[in-house]
């Protein structure tokens, strides 16, 4: 029998052989006090160390676990995971660009490497870029957010080199100006600001508004076949589509009006071929081309009268000379 066992058995002896509690020696009821809250405390302390341990194993759990979409960040050696830090705000930035998306721009994490996104930017309206789909990506670093993304435009757009590192003050080129607060919808707010304006800086290049028109509607065609883009975006894809079938069906339906070679004055055939009617001739008829042998029948009536042209100036200034040559005969012989 242990120390606590033979204590409770003599306390519960000395209670019993006590006919009132409240007359029992003063001894005996601060040793059963004693005991009970010894006792007590023994076991809250129990308790508290299991659920410290219980609290320890759940978070080592966690820490250890790959959640889906956030699997390892390999670096060059490819034994080492995103810090969770990194892992845990980029998680909290994709989940605040879905609420509050930034305008003209989406943004998707690869699913086998949260460091690194990749964005559309829509071109914005009453800008050269207007039309255009622009493909870029981001690579965050693991000591995000502490240290910038390096940031990367892929398709061709007229302000900035493909696959070339750009530098702004949200990049990792001004590593002193970059603020840890600043989020992925901060950073693609910013790029968008620099893109629509003219300000040089590395990686940035020099085109006319014309270039950067021409860019825009071939950036369709060119991300199309990026199959990364593809994955990624396949709402946006579906959007360029509808947009490339739409243009197609307006040029099939616009054709170009050819000229004629020559139209003399007055000629009716000339409507055919969208110009004005000269000399109070007529107004266009239908708006429809003409067949290919009235085209060729036209331009033989316009080298007929171009003909018939030159050979009347001719037989004029022949008519002219005799006249004058005859006026001279006439005064000579007076």
């Amino acid at each position: 029998m242990n120390n606590g066992t033979w204590s409770l058995s003599w306390i519960e002896h000395h209670v019993d052989a006590s006919s009132d509690w409240n007359l029992g020696s003063l001894e005996v009821r601060s040793l059963f006090l004693f005991r009970l809250t010894g006792s007590t405390i023994s076991l809250c302390a129990t308790v508290f160390g299991q659920m410290v341990i219980c609290a320890r194993n759940v978070l080592m759990t966690l820490r250890t676990r790959v959640l889906p979409g956030e699997q390892c960040n390999m670096n060059n050696n490819g034994n080492k995971r995103a810090p969770t830090t990194a892992t845990q705000r980029l998680k909290q930035d994709y989940l605040r660009i879905k609420k509050d998306p930034v305008p003209y721009i989406c943004a998707e994490p690869l699913p086998s490497n949260i460091l690194e996104w990749h964005y559309v930017v829509r071109g914005p309206e009453k800008t050269p870029y207007e039309g255009g789909y622009y493909h870029g990506k981001l690579i965050f670093p693991r000591e995000f957010p502490f240290k910038p993304p390096s940031i990367y435009m892929i398709t061709p757009n007229g302000r900035f080199k493909c696959n070339t590192r750009l530098c702004l003050s949200i990049t990792d080129f001004h590593p002193d100006t970059w603020n840890p607060a600043w989020s992925v919808s901060t950073i693609l707010t910013g790029l968008l600001s620099f893109m629509v304006e003219k300000g040089p800086t590395l990686g940035s290049i020099e085109t006319s508004d014309y270039t950067k028109r021409q860019l825009s509607a071939q950036s369709l065609a060119f991300n199309l076949k990026d199959k990364v883009f593809c994955e990624l975006f396949p709402d946006v894809v579906d959007e360029m589509k509808q947009k490339q079938k739409a243009q197609e069906e307006l040029n099939a339906r616009t054709q170009p009006l050819p000229l004629p070679d020559v139209v003399p004055d007055g000629d009716p055939q000339q409507a055919h071929y969208g110009l004005p009617a000269l000399n109070g001739g007529p107004a266009p008829l239908g708006g429809a081309n003409p067949a290919p042998g009235q085209q060729q029948a036209n331009r033989n009536h316009g080298l007929l009268g171009g003909a018939l042209a030159n050979l009347f100036v001719i037989v004029g200034f022949a008519a002219f000379a005799y006249t004058v040559k005859y006026v001279l005969r006439s005064i000579a012989q007076e």
